[in-house]
């Protein structure tokens, strides 16, 4: 609608166009798209969206200039020239605002200087575009355009491109705009809890304090020191708190893992009266803006909703790891929410335009805790994290919320860049004690299925894959997580602090657990018998896979490891390269880890392989056993364990003061 037309109207905002700091111009394509309009134009005869051909790899658009971006919310478009904000981080997830608010309408406002034209389109759930509305503009102007939300039921975005007349044109703002007055908002505690990764949390803090805007919500930045390194005594703190007018607090706890330091933000956030509790990692670069858009939708939630940001590659920045998450309740594991999705999205490859499922909305169990928002209503309700350490914590948080009324949405277009999971391997090592014991607890108290669906049975493949591997200190964890998991639920607060040392006094154990950073630390490689016909190893196929895993056990439980073996590893492996099916014909390699800081020796030990064996089979066969008592035990403790007291005992215990 032409400006100066519309009735008189109050408008709120909802959505702010914004630009990276120009020291994040990598992330551009996050932002800002110069390729074609309209992109791909996709059949509409079928309902399938997708095509057979593969990915599809966005037309090239010209190089940004840096020049051209004046501040975080202006940039100038070239004359003749076009740019898109149909981008992750500018274009508008009408989809979701249709879903899980009563918005109807919606309002662009564009503010421009100089001649050219603002064209704005939408997409449905398919991925087809269409064009909505062109408006001319020259000198100075602000153009608006009424949108309706009633067409976005399964998905779809609104966008607008800029055009450059014949001179430059300069978007001087643009947001994204709801009719009527503001609805109140909601106050934040933002928590981040961190263990010695102080660099991190001063530069973070550091983001915030650059960007007031981030802070408007913002009722208390509470950081909980769980570590040794201490974000108070690092080198810029008393500037980045300066910075923050007195918003900032720390607490210092010992090391109860994720879910201690995030519980204790939960607490704190109850304890203070906000409205929400924020909870990031430690171990992020946050979108500002984020902040603002997670509250304002939460804000506008039919119901208490829990509200997290997507979480994008830190080393590769225009990657999205996973666009949403459920839980296969089968299985118990992590799953996305439709066969269309792909993990590690590149925008530079294919951007919001050219990626149709991209277009469809995802309903989701749960949102990882590098960026969640939660109402303390839900936390007042269902109470806090389970005392778990690490792992699967967000997981049975958001299906123990579900459960009880309180849904989650990853929204789009808010988002911090984290560590990919491609940079870590945390399946092996300490790790695996709680990624065995906390994924069968999440899946006793919530799944529907009887003896848990699949998951003791693939308990017990991931314990022989970790055998045949010569994994010991990780089958090790996985022994004990089961053990531990038997005693029940009473114990947890108590191993808080205490298991993880308990865990890693293991590694003097084992080899295969002991890191050295240097390669020269080991002998040179010596392999007596060569691969077959030269051609390596092999996974098996389906149709191979059991007489082939049967003789792969007996050989490594009854062949006596040669002695020279053990004085040479066979061969260095990559940790790419470090697959069970081929760790399993060895008897003796060095194999690096995932972080790429150093390696380690592994060795086959037929006697440790035959304890280990034994002692998993025969938990897991408890476990199946008794999965009917378990579950009752781990259901009817669940609202003691998470409570605010429980937890309130924890705190006290193994707290400072408050700083």
């Amino acid at each position: 609608m032409p400006a100066g037309t519309e009735q008189a109207q109050t408008w709120t905002s909802l959505q702010r166009v914004v630009l990276p700091d120009l020291d994040q111009l990598d992330t551009i394509p996050l932002y800002m798209d110069t390729g074609n309009a309209m992109g791909v134009q996709l059949s509409t005869m079928n309902g399938d969206a997708h095509t057979d051909s593969g990915p599809t790899v966005s037309s090239a658009g010209r190089e940004a200039h840096a020049e051209d971006f004046l501040s975080r919310r202006s940039t100038s478009v070239r004359p003749g020239e076009r740019v898109s904000f149909g981008t992750y981080f500018n274009a508008f997830p009408a989809s979701y605002w249709r879903r899980w608010t009563d918005l109807e309408t919606v309002r662009l406002s564009v503010r421009t200087s100089g001649t050219g034209a603002i064209s704005v389109y939408k997409s449905n759930a398919r991925g087809s575009l269409q064009h909505v509305e062109t408006q001319r503009v020259s000198s100075v102007a602000t153009s608006t355009f009424e949108l309706n939300l009633k067409p976005f039921g399964d998905g779809g975005w609104y966008w607008f491109d800029l055009v450059g007349g014949t001179d430059k044109l300069v978007l001087e703002e643009a947001e994204w705009q709801a009719p009527g007055a503001p609805v109140p908002a909601g106050s934040v505690t933002l928590e981040i809890t961190t263990l010695n990764k102080t660099s991190f949390c001063i530069n973070n803090l550091r983001i915030l304090g650059e960007h007031p805007e981030a802070l408007e919500f913002v009722k208390e930045v509470l950081i909980v020191d769980q570590g040794t390194d201490k974000v108070a005594e690092a080198e810029g703190f008393a500037e980045v708190a300066a910075m923050l007018g007195g918003k900032l607090r720390i607490i210092n706890q010992a090391n109860l893992g994720g879910s201690g330091g995030f519980a204790r933000g939960m607490y704190e956030a109850v304890e203070s009266g906000s409205d929400y509790v924020l909870l990031l990692d430690d171990d992020v670069v946050m979108e500002p803006e984020s902040i603002s858009r997670l509250v304002t939708f939460a804000d506008r939630c039919k119901t208490p909703t829990i509200v997290g940001g997507h979480m994008f590659d830190l080393y590769n920045r225009t990657v999205l790891h996973t666009f949403g998450e459920t839980v296969n309740p089968y299985r118990f594991q992590p799953d996305q929410p439709h066969t269309e999705m792909s993990l590690g999205h590149d925008f530079v490859r294919s951007n919001l335009r050219h990626t149709p499922w991209l277009h469809r909305r995802v309903d989701v169990d749960y949102n990882g805790w590098w960026m969640c928002l939660i109402p303390t209503k839900v936390i007042r309700d269902i109470g806090l994290s389970l005392p778990v350490f690490i792992k699967w914590d967000d997981a049975e948080y958001g299906l123990r919320a579900k459960s009880a009324g309180y849904p989650t949405v990853s929204m789009p277009g808010a988002a911090v860049w984290h560590v990919s999971w491609i940079d870590k391997d945390d399946l092996v090592g300490w790790q695996a004690y709680f990624h065995t014991r906390n994924r069968m607890i999440a899946a006793l108290i919530h799944s529907p299925y009887e003896h848990g669906g699949r998951v003791v049975r693939e308990t017990g493949y991931l314990d022989l894959k970790h055998l045949i591997s010569m994994q010991y200190f990780t089958a090790e964890g996985r022994v004990m997580a089961l053990r531990d998991l038997l005693k029940g639920p009473d114990h947890l607060h108590e191993i808080l602090p205490t298991k993880l040392p308990e865990i890693r006094a293991l590694t003097k154990k084992f080899s295969d657990s002991q890191i050295h950073p240097d390669p020269e630390a080991f002998p040179a490689p010596v392999m007596h018998k060569p691969p077959r016909h030269g051609q390596g190893f092999s996974a098996p196929s389906y149709a191979t896979l059991i007489p082939w895993a049967a003789k792969t056990v007996i050989r490594q439980l009854t062949k006596k490891v040669p002695a020279s073996s053990l004085e040479h590893p066979q061969a260095f492996i990559a940790h790419q390269d470090n697959k069970w099916w081929r760790m399993s014909q060895y008897d003796s390699a060095v194999v690096s880890n995932a972080e790429g800081t150093g390696a380690s020796w592994y060795k086959r030990d037929p006697k440790v392989m035959r304890d280990l064996l034994a002692e998993g089979v025969r938990l897991n066969a408890e476990i199946l056993r008794n999965w009917k008592k378990l579950s009752d035990q781990y259901r009817e403790a669940l609202p003691e364990i998470t409570s605010v007291e429980s937890w309130k005992k924890t705190f006290d215990k193994h707290s400072e003061e408050s700083k």
